[in-house]
């Protein structure tokens, strides 16, 4: 008998959308598994080694079966965050059986890979032994950058609030803007930094800069005493480590009179790596970062 079946992965993965279900915004790949792992009474294939890496069976086993769900448009992932779409969460109602579940999930998986490679597969009743070489390349990405993207989170959120600070301002001269001032340590009155487009400053807009480096996403209130100081004339930067609450960017969103753009992490870290080349060195050792290339899996 197989050591993996088609209705035993099917049941963990519906308990793992219901775990993400559960958290709307999306979860660490880390802890959603970790979660997962506490509700499940695990084999003892499951619960077993790999010699090769010491890693437990388990995981590897789920996040296998989770590139069938993204590819079947159930599941997205993004920098290690694993977030359930609204297909997924009907699909969690269509198919309540497990085994129907992940058949599914196989089917529009098989479609997709059909699709991609325009090769014709027949679709059999086979328990999944092995793992296709699409999938496993996808495992072994998505890995990679998932512990790539964590370091770089950890090491920009344990790093000085005035650092960050000082950061973002010289992320700002490398995009062509002019930094005027950068506020020192002690009360700011909202502003951290304050730019220009041009040289001495007497064109506008004038550029008002909020940096906050924080775990705690940023709530419409606290976006709104910001709001609350930026002109007419000027534009707004809202810089948060820890992103934003869903009604502060809608808010942001929804202004016409105050220009304001909010960065979160991921936007940070992309403008940064779009920005290395007009760095100086200085500004690149506050957050070094060196491109390891892997071959892309097929979309």
């Amino acid at each position: 008998m197989p050591e993996i079946t088609i209705p035993r992965t099917g049941a963990h993965l519906q308990k793992l959308f219901e775990i993400l279900i559960a958290n709307p915004d999306g979860l660490q790949a880390a802890d959603a598994l970790k979660q997962l792992a506490a509700l499940v009474q695990m084999t003892p294939h499951e619960a077993g080694l790999y010699e090769s890496t010491g890693s437990r069976r388990f995981e590897k086993i789920v996040r296998f079966a989770t590139v069938d769900c993204v590819k079947a448009g159930w599941l997205q992932k993004n920098k290690g965050i694993w977030t359930i779409t609204d297909a997924g969460k009907k699909a969690m109602v269509d198919y309540p059986d497990p085994e129907a579940f992940y058949r599914e999930a196989i089917r529009l998986y098989r479609t997709w890979k059909q699709t991609a490679t325009t090769l014709k597969t027949a679709e059999t009743n086979e328990e999944p032994s092995a793992v296709d070489a699409t999938a496993e390349a996808s495992v072994t990405f998505e890995e990679a950058e998932e512990q790539a993207w964590k370091e770089i989170e950890d090491y920009l959120r344990a790093m000085p609030p005035y650092e960050v600070q000082d950061l973002v301002a010289d992320l700002l001269k490398a995009l062509g803007y002019y930094v005027a001032w950068i506020s020192p340590p002690g009360k700011d009155g909202g502003v951290d930094i304050i730019a220009h487009t041009d040289a001495l400053g007497t064109q506008a807009p004038r550029i008002k800069v909020q940096v906050k480096r924080t775990a705690q996403k940023i709530d419409l209130q606290t976006l709104n005493s910001f709001l609350a100081i930026i002109d007419a004339d000027d534009v707004g930067l809202y810089v948060s480590t820890g992103g934003f609450t869903k009604d502060a960017e809608d808010t942001a969103r929804r202004q016409a009179g105050r220009k304001v753009t909010l960065i979160d992490l991921e936007r940070l870290v992309d403008l940064w790596i779009g920005a290395w080349d007009k760095l100086d060195e200085k500004a690149r050792r506050r957050l070094p970062l060196s491109p390891i290339y892997f071959l892309t899996p097929p979309d």
